[in-house]
């Protein structure tokens, strides 16, 4: 059996690539990776609390100069592919 990652969130390169109804977040540890993903996360319970954690560890400084999301990439995959279903 595959396992699929959601098309809605993907890693992106460029800040110009970002679709209407969609926004980009930096995630990572120590090395970030750029997502793009539907702004409808923003109203979900879970995504909420990841947000609040980005918020203890960064406050509103963000260095990546966008929303950084301290986790790692495989805990943002899970939790994103969870808010799908």
């Amino acid at each position: 059996m595959a396992i699929r990652m959601p098309r809605i969130i993907k890693k992106s390169s460029t800040s110009g690539d970002v679709p209407k109804g969609h926004f980009a977040v930096y995630v990572g540890e120590k090395q970030k990776k750029r997502f793009v993903i539907p702004i409808s996360f923003l109203s979900q319970p879970l995504f909420q609390d990841l947000l609040s954690q980005a918020e203890e560890e960064f406050g509103f400084d963000h260095p990546m100069g966008g929303v950084t999301i301290p986790c790692s990439e495989d805990v943002f995959v899970d939790l994103t592919s969870r808010l799908r279903k």
